[in-house]
């Protein structure tokens, strides 16, 4: 008899599926615990704890700064951090222009050769915290964010 083939039966056939979906099933998993191990895991710190509870963006601010006899100016974003969030209504009652004169304020009395610092940007948050906390204690203001922050000299 001449060499005959034989075609592989439904069996055979069923099991390279199985085989086939076992690998790919394998894969998926293995990459859907890879991503859970490696993705960056959430703190419950202390820091975190202390987050505002709201924000309120403000628009970007542009001052001229004078120090130690050069030019030089500062472009800064700022967010407020609000102890509690702002109702609808009330976002609209938000005194926008006492706020931006006060961090205004303070942002011109700032030297450009601090703020190049660490410790200047620090001190400049606790100046306007405290201003602002004074002005405007209707917005339970708990912190300041600077969400750019550019020294040009």
């Amino acid at each position: 008899m001449p060499n005959a083939q034989v075609s592989p039966g439904p069996k055979s056939a069923r099991k390279k599926k199985k085989g086939w979906l076992a690998v790919v099933l394998a894969l998926g998993l293995g990459g859907a615990g890879i991503f859970v191990w490696l993705r960056p895991e959430r703190s419950t710190s202390a820091a975190e704890g202390a987050a505002a509870e709201s924000t309120l963006a403000l628009e970007t601010f542009v001052v001229n700064l004078n120090g130690s006899g050069q030019r030089a100016y500062l472009r800064a974003g700022i967010t407020l951090g609000l102890a509690h969030p702002l109702a609808r209504n009330q976002a609209e009652g938000v005194p926008t222009a006492l706020v931006r004169d006060t961090i205004l304020s303070v942002l011109a009395t700032a030297q450009p050769d601090e703020l190049l610092k660490l410790e200047g940007k620090r001190q400049l948050k606790e100046e306007l915290l405290k201003a602002l906390q004074e002005r405007v204690p209707q917005l339970a203001i708990e912190n300041v964010y600077f969400t750019e922050f550019l020294v040009q000299m």
